[in-house]
């Protein structure tokens, strides 16, 4: 008889573990949702929010391009914030791309070139269609070479006028000043400290590999009794008793990678934010996938 009541009681106690990793997963969605930064309208080609670009700069920008759409459909747009309010660039920068719709629906030929001013941060986003054209390197190469040594030196307008005139001559099939320049010129991105490093690593392995030895193994692998459970070659006792211990050498390792985060969609259903000013001026429904790069001041 207790056997048979002990049985209920674990499905239930299993029943209740997988409903509260449930529920700290969906408090974990609805808090990067609460963080997510406001998205600003899109009211010209050059949406200065930030305040850092002088309007003889941001004049010329407009025109320049304005111009360069009209001959051969690529659309840039120059975006800076004040801040992004918690959230990281990357995600903000897609969201803020198809929201505005950036580039044809049809040829995804969207850029944009994003600034947080409070957060030191700049990403230039590309859309699906230029990610063979504008590539990651090139963009790594405009944010390190142009944008982050004229913003140290408090040039804002300077250094997003030059990358703009890099991203045009890049997309016009002129590449080859851009990349002799970048072997020319030294890397002014700061490497990340390996002591840093090896903290988050260490970190990682620790908490995801605790979480998940609590967890998968009563929903994965075999049960030889109650609360004891085989999986991946190893033994793992719950409740009452010795910690569990290994009978062979674990498969389970953990490796660290630098992510690209991407949206598994096409052209957005969103609508453009442009009701008001820039002469009319919206986005024609392109998306981006995550092309680009990302940097700091």
């Amino acid at each position: 008889m207790t056997i048979l009541a002990m049985e209920p009681f674990k499905s239930s106690r299993l029943a209740a573990t997988i409903g509260a990793v449930l529920i700290a997963l969906t408090v974990l969605l609805f808090g990067f949702a609460a963080f997510a930064a406001d998205l600003p309208a899109l009211t010209g080609r050059v949406v200065d929010d930030a305040g850092i670009i002088d309007d003889a700069t941001k004049a010329a920008l407009t025109q320049k391009l304005a111009d360069f759409e009209k001959k051969g459909s690529d659309q840039i747009v120059v975006a800076t914030i004040p801040s992004l309010d918690g959230e990281e660039i990357e995600p903000y920068a897609n969201r803020l791309f198809r929201f505005w719709k950036l580039g044809q629906a049809g040829e995804n030929n969207g850029v944009l070139l994003l600034v947080a001013k409070n957060d030191h941060k700049m990403r230039i986003e590309v859309g699906y269609g230029l990610e063979g054209t504008l590539t990651d390197l090139h963009t790594k190469l405009i944010i390190e070479n142009d944008m982050v040594p004229a913003f140290r030196a408090g040039d804002f307008s300077g250094g997003i006028s030059k990358a703009v005139d890099d991203m045009v001559m890049v997309l016009q099939g002129n590449p080859e000043e851009l990349e002799a320049r970048g072997k020319r010129n030294p890397s002014h991105a700061a490497p990340m400290d390996p002591i840093v490093a090896a903290f988050l690593i260490l970190w990682a392995t620790m908490f995801f590999g605790g979480l998940g030895m609590a967890f998968l193994p009563p929903m994965f692998g075999t049960k030889l009794s109650p609360g004891v459970y085989k999986w991946l070659g190893m033994t793992f006792r719950y409740g009452r008793g010795p910690s569990g211990s290994s009978s062979g050498s674990s498969g389970w390792t953990s490796s660290s990678s630098s992510s690209s985060w991407s949206s598994g969609s096409s052209s957005s259903g969103w609508s453009s934010g442009s009701s008001s000013g820039g002469g009319g001026f919206s986005g024609g429904g392109g998306s981006s996938g995550g092309g680009g790069s990302s940097g700091s001041w």
